[in-house]
């Protein structure tokens, strides 16, 4: 099944950049670009040791009803320089209509630059499935129970 996800080039943005686009053909997230300010894009964004920034990605998505965009953190920048995501994953609604941007925190020991063009982070589209809630007196019985965090045990 094929999904169309519109997107619209924000202002200032560098197009030359192209569309989110999968690595490999297996790929299940489409890496996306830091899209830098023009002012910002030779020296790039220095992040600081914890700091927080939103950085840009030059667009917008109209994301169909019925489905999510999620925002993961990349496993290689996580691994080599700290750079994570700290609401990952991220949750783009259907209803937003506004500037993609993703949120990294720097968690390493230095400071980073992140430069334009850089692939920061990966865009899954997910099926969303809003449930009716329903309260009720009791749930339905479990091997498991109530057991909570670690109560499968290891391996």
């Amino acid at each position: 099944m094929t999904v169309r996800l519109r997107l619209m080039w924000a202002e200032g943005a560098d197009i030359a950049l192209g569309l989110p686009a999968y690595a490999t053909a297996g790929a299940a997230g489409a890496d996306l670009r830091a899209n830098l300010a023009e002012g910002d894009r030779a020296g790039g964004l220095l992040m600081a040791p914890m700091q927080r920034a939103v950085v840009p990605t030059g667009f917008h998505l109209e994301i169909p009803p019925g489905y999510e965009v999620q925002i993961r953190p990349r496993s290689g920048l996580a691994l080599r320089h700290g750079l994570s995501m700290p609401n990952s994953p991220g949750t783009i609604d259907s209803d937003y209509r506004g500037p993609v941007g993703v949120l990294l925190v720097n968690l390493g020991a230095a400071p980073y630059v992140v430069r334009h063009g850089e692939r920061i982070a990966q865009m899954i589209v997910a099926p969303v499935v809003q449930p009716r809630f329903e309260v009720v007196s009791a749930l339905a019985p479990t091997s498991r129970g109530a057991g909570g965090f670690g109560s499968t045990g290891r391996g």
